[in-house]
């Protein structure tokens, strides 16, 4: 075991020895000497017991989630640069994780699961080898994408988008099929094109940006499976004689991953609340804000809550192969039984809040955004308004975002289960809007992450502002639903945690 995974020290700083400390200094911020007065602080922390908002705020700081972060870095840097479910670079990160829980007085155990893994076992490759001399095309590899290299024509379809078998009708066998996205998934594409004898697939975006897609994890047909961004695709489309090479090397396989669950000690056990976030990274890089911002936010405030004795019972839970098709928070939700669900009081979810060019995305319980998606289970609302209120009270402009199913929230709010959620989210590979760079900073069309699901998303991938609210975001809710659901459930807490039944502003106009 590695250095960095000491069991004798109770916070996650004291496993940086071994880093630089240009990187401690680089994620304290302030004036003075920030290290000690972050340790003076510490001690503070550590000797009370953080069990109001305004307490656990003060000690959940910047610095020590940045120390996580760089925790976490420093397995990837160990582990071949990432730390997706089934390696070793995962295993790591759980056992970190487990020593940050254990140090901290939780109860902690792992459930393990078996899933369908994807890894690309060398870097994909998309070149035009005709008209003119060849030259490489950017691109990205479809995740569950096979394994070939082929070098053929590339043909558009006589149907618009590939969805069912008729839009392949007079494909050439034998060539390369250029898709757009659209109507149906990447799987049923990919599959009416190599049913009409095409070699490969490449899929460009419908919208400007890029296209990081999935065939998901019951896709097996051995055929290369690539994505460009709408306007590569359009010139590719326009090209008259264009060949092009596709070579993708890759693994589908079953592999073994577990979800790691830490609980307090105290608590109503018919009364659970439970905080999330997905700690595997995809394989292509260290998955530092994906999702290592949302993980390091939850530990540090388990850290700091550890002399709290909740009203309710707290659950952590860090999940396992989010990055394939959610496996291990559903394995977990389709694995309790009803008299389990109904004690889980609601689920808080923390996947990708540090973006580079962030947005502070709440998770639209109440779907009063009408953008698409239906609102969620009974008490959502109630889970939305309370982050609302925390940016409201620090005039921080927020926005809804649907709850789409895409992040470990899922599982918990699919029909039949119906559990509560809400949580928090900065953006991942879409593009940011004029409206939203007016009203949050940041640049205007250029992604929210630029390094998603990219080798660039390091400890450096990151908005210190970003994650500096939202981790106080995260330590607020945790510690606010840890004392009184009264606002979702109609459990009241007890004594002066009565107070967590505000009064619920309504939505600013400027930021909705």
């Amino acid at each position: 075991m590695r250095q960095v995974l000491r069991p004798e020290v109770r916070n996650a700083r004291a496993w940086l020895g071994g880093l630089s400390a240009a990187l401690l200094l680089a994620s304290c911020g302030g004036g003075g000497n920030p290290v000690a007065n972050a340790d003076l602080r510490s001690v503070a922390c550590g000797a009370r017991a953080n069990n109001t908002v305004d307490k656990l705020v003060e000690c959940v700081t910047l610095e020590g989630v940045r120390a996580h972060q760089a925790a976490l870095q420093a397995i990837a840097n160990d582990n071949n640069g990432h730390r997706a479910s089934g390696t070793s670079g995962y295993d790591d990160s759980v056992d970190y994780a487990q020593q940050v829980f254990e140090a901290a007085g939780y109860s902690v155990t792992r459930q393990a699961f078996q899933f369908q893994t994807f890894i690309a076992l060398s870097p994909s490759v998309l070149t035009q080898t005709a008209p003119g001399p060849a030259t490489a095309v950017a691109h990205r590899l479809m995740e569950y994408s096979g394994s070939g290299d082929v070098t053929a024509s590339v043909s558009t379809l006589s149907g618009p988008l590939g969805c069912v078998a008729s839009d392949f009708a007079g494909f050439p066998a034998g060539n390369i099929a250029l898709i757009s996205r659209g109507t149906c998934t990447f799987a049923d594409k990919a599959t009416h094109a190599a049913n009409a004898g095409a070699v490969g697939v490449i899929v460009y975006n419908n919208v400007a940006g890029d296209l990081n897609g999935t065939l998901g994890d019951t896709f097996t047909l051995n055929i290369g499976v690539v994505a460009v961004t709408q306007s590569i695709g359009q010139q590719l489309a326009s090209t008259a004689g264009l060949a092009m090479r596709i070579q993708t090397d890759t693994f589908r396989g079953q592999a073994t991953a577990v979800n790691l669950l830490a609980e307090s000690r105290a608590g109503d056990p018919n009364n659970v609340v439970m905080v999330g976030a997905h700690l595997d990274s995809v394989d292509a890089g260290p998955g530092i804000n994906d999702n290592g911002s949302g993980v390091a936010a939850i530990l540090e405030t388990a850290v700091q809550m550890a002399r709290v004795r909740p009203n309710n019972k707290l659950r952590f839970a860090l999940w396992g192969a989010e990055e394939a098709s959610l496996a291990g928070s559903t394995y977990y939700v389709a694995n309790l039984t009803q008299a389990e669900r109904l004690r889980i009081a609601l689920y808080l979810n923390f996947d990708m809040i540090g973006s580079p060019n962030h947005v502070f995305f709440v998770y639209d319980g109440d779907n009063s955004d009408n953008e698409g998606q239906p609102a969620g289970p009974a008490g959502s609302a109630e889970i939305e308004k309370v982050f609302e209120n925390f940016y409201t009270a620090r005039g921080i402009p927020f926005k809804g975002t649907d709850l789409s199913g895409r992040s470990d929230y899922g599982p918990f709010m699919a029909q039949g289960v119906n559990i509560p959620v809400g949580g928090l989210f900065t953006g991942a590979e879409g593009t940011k809007t004029a409206a939203e760079a007016a009203l949050f900073g940041g640049t205007a069309g250029a992604a929210y992450d630029p390094c998603y699901h990219q080798a660039c998303d390091t400890y450096a991938n990151n908005s210190n502002t970003a994650l500096d609210v939202n981790a106080d975001a995260v330590a607020h809710a945790t510690v606010f639903f840890a004392m009184n659901t009264g606002p979702v459930n109609a459990q009241r807490g007890r004594g002066n945690a009565n107070r967590a039944a505000l009064q619920w502003p309504e939505h600013p106009p400027a930021e909705r």
